[in-house]
This record gives C-alpha cells, structure tokens and sequence, in this order.
C-alpha cells in the first residue's frame, strides 16, 4: 500500500475514539501531592484514525490506523511476572477491547452489522509504548503492519533495568516480520544522553530485508525533523496529516500523534506523556516515590526527561493554537471520555 506524497492540497484525517478497556489508579503514584487513599478507574482510550489513501487500501477510500491497543481481554495473556501488578490496578474493565469497538462501535446500533474487522481493514498499528494497559490483544490484528519507537522490540525480549526486567513483557508480543522501529532520536544534552546512552536503553531493531510490513511510499526517508515548535516528528505519510511526535521519559519508545483532521484543527494524541491532566496544565507535578533500592522513582523511566517532554509538547501545541484549534487527549483521561461519548467510534472527534 502507497499513498500520495507532496500533495498541494491539504489532507485531513478522521479520528474516533475507542474503548478499550479500564484500569484503576492510586492518584498518589502519579500526581504530587495526591491523597493515598484516592484510587481512580480510568480508561485505557484506543483511537481510530482514517486517512484518505490513493491508491485505496485493502478497506476501500481509507487507510485505517489504530493509535494504542489498550488492555488484554483475556488477562492470562499477560507474564506471570505481571499479573501481581495487573491485580492492584482493580477494578478491571476488559469488554469491550479495542477489537470489540472497532468492530460493534459505541453507539445503541442493534443491527448486529459489523463496522471494521480488526483483522482485515486495519492497515497499521501505532503504539504509543507497549506497557500492559497500551498492548492490547496484536493478534487480533492479522494484516496490520505495527509502527512503535526504537528499541521497542529489544525491550520485549530483554526488558530495560531493575524496574522493566524481561519477564514483565512477552517476548512474542508483537508479530516481528510485520514490525517496523522508528528510526532512532538522539540529542547531544545531559538528559537524552543518560535515557539514550544508559546501559538499560533497549537497541534499535532495523527493519528486515525479508519484512512483511507495508509502509507508506516515503518511509525509507523517515527521520527526524521539527515541525513548528515540536523539536523532533516525523510527517509519517509526508503529507502533512499524520506527525508522529518523539516524546521521551515515559519508557523507551515512548511517542505521540499530532493529528490534522481539519483546515483549523489538530487533535494531539498524548498517550502516556502523563496520567493526569493537572500535570498537563502545570497544576500540579509529577508523583515520586521510593523506588525500594534507597531511591525515588516515578511512573517514568526518567523524570526530568519526561517533564521536558511536557514543556516541549506545551510549546508546540502553544504554537499552533495561535492559528489553530488543538485538542489535547490524553490516553487515561476520564473526564475527557465521559463528555466525549458521542465522538466514540463510528463518532469522530
């Protein structure tokens, strides 16, 4: 599959959201400051993304993208090794997944008519990372080329340090031969030199002579480049609709989307950039903790990396708000999910 590069006119996508499943968070793990009795169910949002593909793709007028996979329907699909940390973050929700939305849709349709078939009309897979509650069920994605970040499929298999050892992740999760890394990002500070450079930081996988992914016609010149005040995206059809952003600190791989969907309208899709939207506006900061080896921690592999990637992801969605309308999503919004239902596929944001 191909699609048209360099086109004059503008090209716009199509976003709706999908449930795909629930988890329950200690607020105190994450947001400073937080009561530690407080625990919140929050979703584990999965987004469709339509763009308009010439030629068509195998599903018609459209080559369809699903941004992150959410939770396992069936948890026993999980390492033995995570199943302690699976349990403490109930309440659990698994139905419906992503495969159940994409296929039934949110709405109160009683036809029993399918909408998409994870199977056969999804072209790509894009995952913001492959934490447990972002994984999801790939297998049920049996066509679909995978797009994650550098070091993505070396973390499977050999994990990333004391805190992300192997046995947290199954070294099969991902179909190999349909997997394509992003090309690697690298800064010459302090920072990205301790998260990129540091013994734990998985190596890149390049892509195998022998693949089975399908990529869009450019991607041989991926790399990355700014694009406004975002310091590193990549333009991933090369006509402007689709960036993926390089959004480090979370764990290794870690991105987001910038999404146009109109001639004054960007959606950012933040994944786990944070879990919290007081932490997205500078309300409050991120949550530490003591990591059990006589020092503190939080939910991301590098704090202060993950605080710069706020910092840049505010100065380039500020950027485009001067002309642009942009909605910021985070993938643990709960509030968002609760006044949004009618955007849940086939809605769209």
């Amino acid at each position: 599959m191909s699609v048209a590069n360099g086109t004059e006119s503008p090209v716009y996508v199509m976003v709706s959201a999908l449930d795909a499943g629930h988890l329950t968070l200690p607020d105190y793990l994450f947001v400073a400051g937080a009561d530690p009795e407080t625990r919140t169910t929050v979703p584990s949002l999965s987004f469709l993304i339509q763009h308009p593909s010439s030629p068509p793709s195998r599903s018609g007028n459209v080559t369809n993208i699903v941004f992150d996979l959410g939770i396992k329907r069936d948890l026993s699909g999980y390492p033995t090794a995570q199943q302690q940390h699976i349990a403490e973050r109930r309440p659990l929700v698994t139905d419906p997944d992503c495969s159940t939305s994409l296929r039934e849709g949110a709405g109160d349709d009683e036809s029993g008519k399918e909408l998409l078939d994870p199977g056969k009309d999804v072209d790509f897979v894009i995952l913001s990372h492959v934490h447990w509650d972002h994984v999801g069920t790939p297998s049920d994605f049996s066509t679909a080329t995978f797009v994650v970040g550098s070091g993505t499929l070396d973390l499977l298999i050999h994990g990333a340090g004391p805190n992300y050892p192997a046995e947290l992740f199954n070294d099969d999760e991902l179909p190999v031969y349909r997997t394509v890394e992003l090309p690697p990002s690298r800064r010459h500070d302090h920072d990205f030199h301790v998260y990129y450079g540091g013994p734990n930081y998985p190596v890149h996988t390049p892509t195998p002579t022998n693949t089975l992914a399908k990529l869009p016609s450019l991607a041989d010149k991926w790399s990355w480049q700014p694009f406004g005040a975002f310091p590193r995206t990549i333009d991933f059809f090369g006509d402007k609709s689709i960036y993926v952003i390089d959004s480090p600190g979370h764990i290794y791989g870690h991105v987001n989307l910038l999404v146009r969907t109109g001639e004054r309208k960007y959606v950012y899709l933040g994944g786990d950039c944070c879990h919290d939207t007081r932490i997205l506006s500078g309300e409050q900061g991120i949550a530490e903790y003591d990591d059990g080896r006589g020092g503190t921690r939080s939910v991301h592999v590098h704090t202060g990396l993950a605080k710069r990637t706020l910092v840049e992801i505010d100065r380039g969605v500020s950027q485009l708000r001067e002309d642009m309308d942009v909605e910021v999503v985070l993938a643990h919004d709960k509030g968002w999910r609760e006044r949004n239902r009618h955007r849940f596929w086939p809605g769209r944001l």
